[in-house]
């Protein structure tokens, strides 16, 4: 197959409304992209509020330098992070191939992101052509029954019929491998549906929404979650933190992903990008980088009024994956957000934590954790405090935070909901501070 080129307008949520801010332009052979270049027009780059699509590559610091310009992607990547993001990735592929009724991984880029929909992650959203409008979601409040059953199709490699076909509204943007979509609860809020699979050993959905509120205890910061129970199958609702409402022309402050509709306030978007993004890199590259790695990106990249927070709290979250065998910290389950009050990028609330049991002695987290590697002890992340930019005295007292929640683990999974049996299945992802740590760094904590 001869590769070919294809110009694609990309537009980003600023306001209300969707404003057109450059051209991308990709060379396909078949599913692989070759090349990729991006020009922002010369009316976005004039913009006070523009957003980056990507800090990298595509950073707007020196508006100058891009100003009429057709930029490729850093490190020779063949696609920018930051249009990576804005397209489906597993479960989103899946879901716009069983639409198309097409082979697995047969599109090209461009296809999966013009049928992704414009209720994608974030607040990029990319069309054929500067006069396509957007392409909304269903998002219905009563069709979580019909999404997951859809699901289940899909995943079973059956056709969906159509009286189930709003998964192709509420499913296609969507990333990660397990089944999900986008749903509105009655009010209106916007909230990313994780379904059980029929392939589970264990209880993912519930375990995980314990996960994230015991998180929420050791003091990190994670969005609104739940459980629904659909029959005899649970599902884990998390409250999209990409999204917010505020009033028209008011420029909020605080936590957005506790805002509320009512009272003429609109939803409104926030740029997102990934811990692969941020650190310019490729997918395969992932595991050759480190927690250290991601403090350095903060410091390069997010806003200096939240880069001191943000680095204690990346601190917390690596430990906080070491006391419960959390090895799916891949560089794509770490995020970043632009806010509006600041006008630049802050690490994100916390997502995809998933205790992994594992009677291993040694284990180890996917990303480096300090000097000694991916070991996943205290010790080996007391040792990179300084790359947080922490005292180690200030890095003893976050170990200690978290590690006074997760040692009463089972008592907030028992609140959560999570029964006896499964508590057990799950018990050995948890461990104690002896074992993770030595006695002289045990003297060290307060």
């Amino acid at each position: 197959m001869a590769a070919s080129e294809q110009k694609l307008m990309v537009f980003a949520a600023l306001g209300p409304g969707w404003t057109p801010c450059g051209q991308l332009t990709l060379t396909e052979d078949g599913p692989n992209v070759l090349a990729s270049s991006f020009a922002y027009g010369l009316k976005y780059v004039r913009r006070a509020d523009a957003l980056e699509i990507d800090p990298v590559s595509l950073g707007l610091k020196s508006r100058e330098e891009v100003r009429g310009k057709r930029l490729l992607p850093a490190n020779n990547l063949t696609l920018f992070g930051g249009i990576r993001d804005a397209a489906p990735d597993s479960w989103g592929r899946r879901v716009i191939e069983a639409k198309l009724m097409v082979p697995a991984n047969s599109l090209p880029e461009s296809q999966y992101l013009l049928h992704a929909g414009s209720d994608r992650v974030g607040a990029l959203d990319v069309r054929q052509s500067i006069n396509d409008g957007p392409a909304r979601g269903g998002n219905a409040p009563h069709a979580l029954e019909h999404l997951m059953e859809a699901a289940d199709r899909i995943e079973e490699g059956l056709p969906v019929p159509s009286h189930l076909q709003a998964i192709f509204l509420d499913g296609t943007a969507l990333g990660g491998a397990r089944p999900k979509a986008s749903v509105r609860d009655e009010a209106g809020v916007l909230w990313l549906a994780k379904f059980s699979s029929k392939l589970d050993s264990f209880d993912v959905p519930g375990i995980e929404v314990a996960a994230l509120q015991l998180a929420a205890t050791a003091g990190l910061r994670v969005p609104e979650v739940q459980v629904r129970q659909l029959g005899n199958r649970k599902v884990m609702l998390i409250r999209r933190f990409d999204r917010y409402w505020a009033l028209p022309a008011v420029t909020p402050e605080g936590e957005l992903m506790h805002t509320q509709p009512g009272q003429g306030r609109e939803e409104l978007r926030l740029g997102f990008v990934s811990g692969l993004t941020l650190l310019g890199c490729d997918e395969t590259e992932s595991r050759t980088k480190s927690y250290m790695d991601l403090a350095g990106a903060i410091r390069a990249h997010c806003h200096p009024s939240h880069i001191r927070a943000d680095n204690a709290e990346l601190f917390k979250r690596m430990v906080y994956n070491i006391l419960v065998s959390n090895d799916d910290d891949h560089l794509r389950n770490h995020g970043f957000v632009w806010e509006p009050a600041i006008n630049g990028w802050r690490l994100s609330p916390l997502y995809d934590v998933l205790p992994k049991a594992s009677h291993a002695f040694e284990r180890y987290l996917h990303l480096g954790v300090g000097p000694q590697g991916r070991l996943a002890t205290l010790d080996n992340a007391l040792g990179a405090h300084e790359m947080f930019t922490l005292s180690k005295a200030t890095a003893c007292e976050l170990i200690s935070q978290v590690w006074l929640a997760v040692r009463q683990w089972k008592g907030y999974f028992e609140a959560s909901g999570v029964s006896g049996a499964e508590i057990e299945k799950i018990a050995p992802a948890f461990r104690h501070l002896d074992t993770v740590s030595t006695a002289q760094l045990r003297k060290l904590l307060p």
